[in-house]
């Protein structure tokens, strides 16, 4: 059994698959492709839109759940998220742990319109590089895990020149003075504890009021319903990222429309004619 931390795990694993990266595609080689890429979309426009946007995740497993969605097809469910509402949408690219893939941005980015954020464990400027060859438009930073080397700071100057936005992902109040202090333009509260993987709302709701105004503030994890949504709004953010709930309902499209106040979940899987989606549980 290994007794090692999930996270320190999974950034074991993912230094090994940067170093892979960097013999296939050179660092020189990935960033004059770069140099070709097209404008990225405007992601940080997409969740100013409205309050409650729902960034919609595409995720097939998780270290603390195992396989979430045995019927697994990124493009044919991130083409459900947009013709449900989403505001945009979270790719998870992560291979070992989540069962993700790089190329899900690209397939998925062919397939709708909206915002693209890679949703991985970013440890590497190389990393960014990728995101923006690969048809991305924000990328995840992670603040606890950019205390060494390379700067939060560096990191979040990176990806705005190369036109992308960063969304910094914070779990307390020191990591949120971090992200604060590093120029942060959109940062996400992780209800989910990354030692426990337990969820607990409190946590969003507890930071909130230290987001200055101005700053896109977006909640996540352990979102399941409409009130929940509701919630979060009323505590002053701007945007609820949502994976397992959506990958775990028989029509996440239906769920989707649930969550963002449109036709409840059961009428939208009757109408498509699905199964209504199901309960998860707490």
């Amino acid at each position: 059994m290994n007794d090692q931390p999930i996270l320190d795990r999974i950034v074991t694993a993912k230094r090994v698959e940067i170093a892979a990266a960097k013999r296939a595609v050179p660092p020189a080689a990935l960033e004059a492709a770069v140099g070709k890429a097209p404008p990225a979309r405007d992601f940080l426009g997409a969740l100013r839109g409205g309050k409650g946007a729902v960034i919609a995740e595409v995720k097939k497993a998780s270290p603390s759940r195992g396989i979430i969605r045995e019927d697994f097809h990124p493009r044919k469910i991130a083409a459900a998220y947009e013709a449900n509402g989403a505001a945009a949408i979270s790719v998870l690219t992560e291979r070992k742990f989540f069962r993700g893939d790089e190329r899900y941005l690209k397939e998925i980015g062919g397939v709708v319109s909206l915002p693209l954020l890679r949703k991985d464990f970013i440890i590497d400027p190389y990393q960014i590089y990728e995101t923006r060859r690969l048809g991305g438009d924000a990328v995840l930073l992670i603040a606890r895990l950019l205390n060494r080397g390379e700067t939060l700071a560096e990191f979040i100057a990176l990806t705005l020149n190369l036109g992308l936005m960063p969304l910094v992902e914070v779990h307390d109040e020191a990591e949120l003075e971090k992200a604060l202090g590093a120029g942060a333009p959109v940062i996400g509260v992780n209800n989910r504890n990354l030692d426990t993987f337990v969820t607990d709302l409190g946590t969003s709701r507890r930071l909130a009021p230290l987001i200055p105004p101005g700053i896109v503030k977006v909640s996540e994890s352990g979102i399941d319903s409409r009130r929940d949504v509701e919630l979060l709004v009323q505590a002053g953010f701007d945007a609820l990222l949502v994976g397992e709930t959506l990958m775990r309902a028989r029509d996440p499209g239906a769920k989707l429309r649930e969550l963002t106040g449109g036709k409840d979940g059961e009428a939208a899987a009757t109408a498509t004619g699905a199964a209504p989606p199901e309960k998860k549980e707490k």
